[in-house]
């Protein structure tokens, strides 16, 4: 076989390199047959196909860059949703109704209106959808939309408020599916094309911001008995319907009960999860392997207490989060916020948090953290419907996934959490190739498949 080339992309705490091509390696006959250091590569070993990357645009994402001038405004898109200019973004997730992530809370309908005579999406207009609009130009035909809700109306919950937690009341489970109908329609009348919805953003907490508790039985019931029928009767059973939206912990227990109901599975195309319970990867294995014909979809993560200027920890977080959920089955992946201010919103109930860009609106400028350049190692290489491929790796202190692109191109991410230098060697096709990994570095390796 003929020498391959491997373009070697790197970002490196301990350098200025930032998503910085670097020199090349080849990779060539291994005629000593290498036994050490090795990162093996067996891109005849398929395992899940990858519909994408990308992040939510909230209504605090659209605030921040409103106040910024023209030119940041267009940065930040460019930044995430061109493959060109940025980091090749092609999903995007935002919230019906409000979110903590919204200057309060708000709905779509008048109170106690239940037929949705009233229902409006002139608070989203304003702001959100335009910006969504943007991102969607951008990304052109591979950009995935989906909506989540925080809370139903207050007048619909046990409690009579939209944050804390509380139930949506059984009277109003009719109403409440034909609300996602009237959202879906209102949203493409905008010229946003709706890929994807989520039942309930973390269905199992109460927070103090908008919250609503579903059990794994009334998810279940709600979707087969209100929501799959009224998406049926609309006419979009197109749309890919995600439960749970939560933590991992829970992940095949809320699987389960939805799965195993023959006329709830029928609705439901995937379930969704988050981070912020610890690593739980082995669950992601556990769905898989019992459902291997639901997708696994990560819906949000961030970086939690506030803007971390600088941080390096929270790059090495979201890849190894990454790195694990997609060595695990995970089919595409959506980050938290895209942009949040300098205090790290705004949030109506100060939930502060940190996002991979940080805008100072007093000064109409950007901070780039490490977690943009982390996450796009994977999103600007990883492009949808390449497919995982199998890869062992000698050494713990390694971590590592491996691609195969829809142009046949082979797409290996190495990092390396380590204080130390690491030295490995790539093989695939019995061709090798030497090469060594700083210390807190990541690098995205391409080459050709033969």
């Amino acid at each position: 076989m003929a020498n391959r080339t491997i373009r070697m992309i790197q970002t490196s705490q301990g350098s200025e390199d930032r998503l910085t091509e670097v020199a090349p390696i080849t990779l060539v006959d291994d005629a000593k047959g290498v036994e050490n250091q090795l990162i093996n590569v067996y891109d005849d070993v398929e395992y899940q196909q990858i519909i994408g990357f990308g992040g939510a645009i909230t209504e605090a994402s659209a605030v921040t860059t409103s106040k910024l001038g023209e030119a940041n405004q267009k940065r930040i898109l460019d930044a995430y949703y061109s493959l060109e200019e940025g980091i090749g973004y092609n999903i995007c997730r935002t919230h019906i109704n409000s979110c903590d992530f919204s200057l309060g809370n708000y709905t779509y309908v008048a109170d106690n209106d239940v037929a949705l005579e009233s229902f409006d999406i002139s608070h989203d207009r304003e702001l959100i959808i335009p910006y969504i609009k943007q991102a969607k130009t951008l990304s052109g035909e591979e950009f995935l939309f989906y909506a989540s809700p925080w809370s139903p109306p207050a007048w619909m919950k046990t409690n009579g408020e939209m944050n804390n937690g509380g139930f949506l009341k059984p009277e109003y489970r009719e109403a409440w599916a034909n609300y996602f109908i009237k959202y879906v329609e209102a949203v493409e009348a905008e010229g946003v094309p709706v890929w994807g919805l989520t039942v309930q953003n973390e269905e199992k907490a109460v927070q103090v911001w908008d919250s609503c508790i579903f059990s794994a039985e009334e998810t279940r019931d709600f979707v087969r008995d209100y929501l799959g029928p009224a998406l049926e009767k609309a006419g979009r059973s197109d749309i890919r319907l995600m439960i749970w939206d939560h933590n991992k912990e829970r992940l095949y227990d809320r699987a389960k009960v939805a799965f195993e109901d023959a006329a709830a599975s029928k609705y439901i195309w995937g379930i969704g999860f988050h981070w912020y319970s610890g690593d739980h990867f082995e669950s992601l294995q556990v769905v898989n392997k019992k459902y291997p014909d639901k997708a696994l979809i990560f819906t949000e993560g961030c970086h939690e207490g506030g803007v971390q200027l600088g941080s390096w920890k929270s790059g090495e977080r979201y890849a190894h989060d990454i790195i694990g959920n997609l060595n695990n089955g995970m089919a595409g992946w959506t980050d938290w916020n895209i942009v949040l201010d300098e205090q790290g919103g705004p949030n109506h109930v100060g939930n502060y948090c940190d996002a991979p860009i940080i805008a100072d609106t007093i000064n109409d400028s950007l901070t780039f953290q490490s977690s943009y350049y982390y996450i796009g190692h994977f999103s600007k290489y990883i492009r949808p419907g390449a497919v995982r491929v199998a890869a062992t790796k000698y050494s713990e202190h390694l971590h590592t996934t491996a691609f195969k692109n829809p142009n046949g191109e082979v797409v290996l991410v190495v990092m390396n959490k380590s204080d130390v230098e690491l030295p490995y060697i790539v093989r695939n096709r019995e061709q090798v190739a030497e090469t060594v990994i700083p210390a807190h570095t990541i690098q995205t390796l391409i080459f050709p498949c033969q």
